[in-house]
């Protein structure tokens, strides 16, 4: 029999529990306290009730957040904050009832992490807008997440949410104390949401959303943008538009604490067959792809020049290094079909997302992907070059559903 809980804050039982089902499935990484999943669910009941009772009572406080990085593509790693299990399920009851509330105030043109909204929506949201307007702003804020103001955040969360108790935990989620790799703690200085916090990127998008988005509307209505959470694209008629924009963009995010970095921001020109004209810059970099001038042949074999989607060259060497690590194809004890199951699943992936356009960018990674699987042919059954390639074609002709791919008409 539970225990009751003096309640002062409207949170039900059921959303910890659903909260827990929720996060269950994702990532297995441990916050300061090492906890895992599999520990927390040996008392599964009465850790949910605990949960439940101390963000009901208002007495529930987070633990600090460990710190790991990872690295980027650029070659400099990025800072994540991993909460403990405790409160990444605290966090996702509060965000769920955010989330219930605020979502359809957001701007049709934000689709990072919203409900019904995804990255292939907003990269043909690009698209569109590319044969719309010839100039593009590439934009990169600098440590958005580092440099979020925490007054700016919790006057944004007040104004949208008039329940003292969701501006109290906000508060003290902006404010857990960070655990370095050496185990000592900082604290923050008044900025910063971890990236990694399950409640993090609606925080992002209501920051950007009252900082950016509904400037963009009330002072640029005639220019258009497409922004998934701190990554942003703007689209304009001119450059002489572009660079004026792209100035009191500068400005603005002062104003509210961020940067721009220069180093990755860059105006490009969307040439396509219809439009001659040169420029420094006509590609631009998008959520892993790159946009840029394209051949096109048409229904009469014509070809013409478009400006098309494909995988990013970053995007096709971080797929290509990992098949170069990948432990599977080491194992020559292994059957090809043991291959396929434990790959499977990333082939999908890649294939679901990069393939969206088009298959010229991929076919790259997948003929790479083909070239191992040959070598280890060689090596397991101790043949040639010749004769590995006759084995590899009889395998692809007599099972094309082996390896997702192939399924779908890549090299």
């Amino acid at each position: 029999m539970e225990v009751r809980v003096n309640q002062s804050i409207p949170i039900e039982r059921q959303w910890v529990t659903q909260a827990y089902l929720k996060l269950r499935k994702g990532g297995k990484a441990v916050g300061v306290d090492e906890e895992t999943w599999k520990a927390f669910e040996k008392k599964l009941s009465s850790n949910l009730h605990s949960i439940w009772s101390r963000l009901a009572s208002g007495s529930y406080h987070p633990s600090a957040v460990r710190e790991v990085e990872i690295p980027k593509k650029d070659g400099t790693k990025r800072k994540l904050g991993i909460p403990t299990i405790r409160d990444r399920i605290s966090q996702q009851v509060v965000k769920e009832y955010m989330e219930s509330r605020i979502d359809r105030i957001f701007h049709q043109d934000s689709y990072g992490y919203r409900p019904l909204k995804s990255a292939h929506q907003a990269l043909q949201t690009v698209i569109k807008n590319c044969y719309q307007y010839d100039w593009v702003i590439d934009m990169d804020i600098s440590k958005f997440f580092d440099e979020i103001d925490h007054e700016i955040m919790l006057k944004a969360v007040a104004h949208v949410m008039p329940e003292k108790w969701v501006s109290m935990y906000v508060k003290r989620w902006l404010e857990m104390p960070i655990q370095d790799k050496d185990g000592s703690i900082r604290n923050k200085e008044g900025k910063g949401t971890p990236q990694g916090g399950v409640i993090s990127p609606l925080l992002a998008n209501l920051y950007l959303h009252f900082t950016l988005d509904k400037w963009f509307d009330k002072n640029h209505p005639d220019v258009r943008f497409v922004r998934y959470a701190d990554d942003v694209v703007v689209h304009c008629k001119s450059e002489q538009q572009a660079q004026q924009i792209l100035a009191q963009i500068k400005l603005r995010l002062g104003e509210v604490k961020l940067s721009i970095k220069e180093s990755k921001t860059k105006i490009a020109y969307c040439k396509d067959y219809r439009r001659k004209a040169n420029h420094e810059h006509v590609t631009f970099d998008f959520l892993g792809f790159s946009f840029k001038p394209s051949k096109m042949i048409m229904k009469d074999k014509q070809i013409l020049l478009g400006f098309l989607g494909d995988i990013s060259k970053s995007s096709k060497k971080k797929i290509i290094e990992e098949f170069r690590i990948n432990k599977t194809m080491k194992h020559t004890d292994l059957e090809i079909q043991d291959i396929a199951a434990r790959i499977n699943s990333k082939l999908i992936g890649w294939t679901n997302y990069y393939g969206l356009f088009t298959k010229r960018g991929l076919n790259t990674c997948f003929y790479n992907f083909n070239k191992r699987i040959l070598k280890w042919i060689r090596k397991k059954y101790k043949t040639g070059s010749k004769e590995a390639l006759n084995m590899f074609e009889m395998v692809r002709k007599e099972k094309p559903e082996l390896f997702y791919h192939w399924s779908k008409g890549y090299c």
